[in-house]
């Protein structure tokens, strides 16, 4: 690992940003609205500070919305298995997962319900999935592996990725079952690394997570009977 102002700049306004986002989404009751504001600022407000700070950075700043042509039909062939994946383990494992303690969580806690649901999902499918790729493989990978270096910040951002989960999903599984759900998250953290490391860009893992997102939003809508 390369130490460096830059490195250190980085780590600390990331873990702070990704823990302080975990605390307040498991912890603070706060309407969806409200968190969601406070995510843009911390994923979004947050990392441009660096790059204001940093000028020379700005160039590669850009480089991360440059998309390429070809690195799309995979990203999507690979969204499409995920999905596939995620709702296959979902009839699998549901018998073992007490889905009503979830709904409920969702509404008293966020405020999260068959009305605005589809809101919700829509949200979190197009634009909370593009919020999490600029922040944890653009900022936290892409940028973070030129200045810490490679190993260093896979292990980080992936690691980073599933931890931050921790908050927003605390009490919905059994151990056993939230054990495999982080191990999931860091693996797919990894993959979502690999994938924009071969592109340069946030694009190929945005189109993938949004995939992740069809399919536990598909599982949301059975939660609260809208399929």
């Amino acid at each position: 690992m390369k130490i460096n102002r830059k490195s250190i700049f980085l780590i600390l306004s990331i873990t702070l940003s990704a823990l302080g986002m975990s605390i307040i989404d498991g912890f603070v009751q706060l309407p969806y609205l409200y968190k969601s504001i406070v995510k843009i600022f911390l994923f979004s407000v947050v990392p441009m500070g660096y790059f204001l700070r940093y000028k020379d950075q700005y160039s590669r700043f850009k480089k991360l919305f440059i998309p390429k042509k070809s690195d799309f039909i995979f990203a999507i062939l690979l969204g499409v298995g995920i999905y596939s994946v995620i709702l296959l383990a979902y009839f699998l494992l549901k018998n073992h997962i007490d889905l009503s303690s979830i709904r409920e969580s969702l509404t008293a806690n966020i405020g999260v319900n068959e009305h605005n649901f589809i809101y919700v999902a829509i949200y979190i499918s197009l634009i909370n999935s593009l919020l999490e790729e600029f922040f944890f493989r653009g900022f936290a990978f892409l940028i973070l592996k030129e200045n810490a270096g490679r190993l260093f910040a896979y292990v980080f951002s992936a690691l980073l990725f599933a931890l931050y989960h921790v908050g927003m999903t605390s009490g919905w599984f059994h151990w056993s079952i939230y054990l495999l759900a982080m191990t999931g998250l860091f693996a797919g953290g990894c993959i979502f690394n690999y994938l924009n490391e071969k592109s340069g860009n946030i694009y190929p893992s945005w189109l993938v997570h949004m995939f992740a997102n069809f399919s536990i939003n598909t599982v949301g809508f059975i939660l609260f009977g809208l399929i």
